[in-house]
């Protein structure tokens, strides 16, 4: 686990900031589960490399390989603000309970599996 401190001016460049944290907690998680350097490496650039945002009209689905890591409230609406980060219910929808931080805001934990489920 990650905590994402720093608050950030875009949705995007909060976006890069939880990604970054990700990929910092796999890295950590990764070197302490193989045991082969190339192995390591290649799982290691693959999770790195394989991220995608989804831009979607409520929100951006942010992906890593076949699964769907977070959404990212796109606009506010309900009970959510822009920037808040939601744990996906779905592939193509999010878990709409609570929010589980804002990468506008900063202040939040994050693992390499995505947002942290609710205390």
């Amino acid at each position: 686990m990650i905590k994402v401190d720093s608050t950030s001016k875009t949705i995007f460049e909060g976006i890069g900031k939880m990604i970054d944290a990700m990929v910092t907690d796999y890295g950590k998680f990764n070197s302490s589960h193989n045991t082969n350097d190339t192995v390591r490496n290649d799982m290691f650039e693959e999770y790195k490399n394989g991220f995608k945002s989804i831009v979607g009209q409520k929100f951006i689905k942010i992906t890593n390989g076949n699964g769907v890591k977070a959404f990212i409230v796109k606009t506010a609406h309900g009970k959510f603000k822009m920037g808040d980060i939601l744990k996906p219910a779905s592939w193509r929808a999010p878990a709409k309970n609570s929010a589980r931080g804002n990468v506008l805001e900063g202040g939040y934990a994050i693992q390499w599996t995505g947002p942290l489920y609710l205390r």
